[in-house]
């Protein structure tokens, strides 16, 4: 057996987000929340129920699984995989905006109900932290233990999960194992199967349920997040090599001028070889006018080639779809 790899949204949104798997679900958030006895959520609904043909349009479409327990609580989950910039903010925007929107203008800001935003990072992100699940919430300068309930950020950091099969003991464990190991997994280990709700995610997440076009989607993210995690590391390089140009340069012309100029060609430069990388993978041999188009262009159209790069059938249509119409 070959397993999807949860961590990319459409497998993500495929295994938590259907009507199907709200037992998943259920049990993946009380595991992470860490809720006991009567606090435990029995019941959720889906709010944004998994669909094919949504998800086939990754790069225009949002990728958390929504739910609401009886309580009336909301739930956004979500896989980030990626560093982006402005991640704290975005979660916090989209957190509270689900919590305004329960009521209307006029209405009774007593109907307004807790919202608990939950995001797994594929990356360290609070290396600050010890913990791998680590809860944010409104409390008192004066006394934090005095807090506001109705908001909560909590962040899962897969890379500090570092248990193997032996030596898991809680649900947290098993998901998180079944998180950061089942793309690599040939069949359910024992300590996992054992598990109804593991069990059944690792039906959902088998390959061979999958349609010939869910599965080229999958392949494409796959490749599109390994070119990203790519682009990332080489631009980092690119940039530090760039600062460094533009520092000695600066001496003479101005350091901060210089800085700035280095920092944006060390970009270019990485995002241009990434996407001439990706283009041969691609397509074979790169013509040199097609290099020399990549390595003079902007960042804005390096990225969105590079976008366009995943469902393009020929080279020419990578650079077709920007082109005015």
């Amino acid at each position: 057996m070959r397993f999807l790899n949860p961590k990319t949204d459409f497998a993500f949104k495929r295994i938590f987000g259907s009507d199907a798997s709200r037992d998943l679900l259920v049990s993946f958030l009380n595991a992470v929340l860490s809720l006991e006895g009567s606090e435990r959520i029995a019941e959720v609904t889906i709010l944004d129920p998994y669909q094919a043909p949504r998800i086939k349009g990754w790069k225009d479409t949002f990728v958390d699984v929504r739910a609401r327990d009886r309580a009336g609580r909301t739930f956004i989950v979500e896989m980030q995989v990626l560093v982006a910039p402005g991640l704290e903010k975005r979660i916090l925007y989209n957190a509270c905006k689900a919590y305004v929107g329960q009521i209307q203008r006029a209405d009774d800001y007593r109907q307004l109900i807790g919202v608990i935003a939950i995001t797994i990072t594929d990356f360290v992100m609070y290396r600050e932290l010890e913990g791998i699940v680590s809860t944010f919430r409104l409390s008192a300068a004066e006394n934090p233990e005095l807090v506001h309930e109705d908001m909560a950020l909590v962040f899962v950091e897969l890379p500090k999960f570092t248990k193997g099969e032996a030596d898991l003991t809680s649900a947290l464990d098993r998901w998180l194992y079944f998180l950061r190991t089942a793309e690599t997994l040939e069949a359910v280990p024992a300590a996992l199967a054992a598990d109804p709700a593991i069990g059944q995610a690792f039906e959902i997440a088998n390959r061979a349920g999958l349609s010939p076009e869910e599965l080229h989607d999958q392949e494409m993210r796959e490749q599109w997040i390994g070119f990203q995690k790519s682009l990332n590391l080489d631009a980092g390089e690119a940039r530090r090599e760039g600062k460094a140009e533009g520092l000695a340069v600066g001496k003479a012309e101005g350091l901060a001028e210089g800085k700035a100029e280095g920092l944006a060609e060390g970009e270019q430069k990485g995002r241009a070889e990434m996407l001439l990388r990706l283009l041969r993978r691609r397509f074979g041999t790169v013509p040199v006018a097609v290099v020399e188009q990549v390595q003079a262009a902007g960042i804005d159209h390096l990225d969105e080639w590079s976008e366009n790069v995943l469902d393009a059938a020929t080279l020419e249509d990578v650079f077709y779809k920007s082109r005015p119409q």
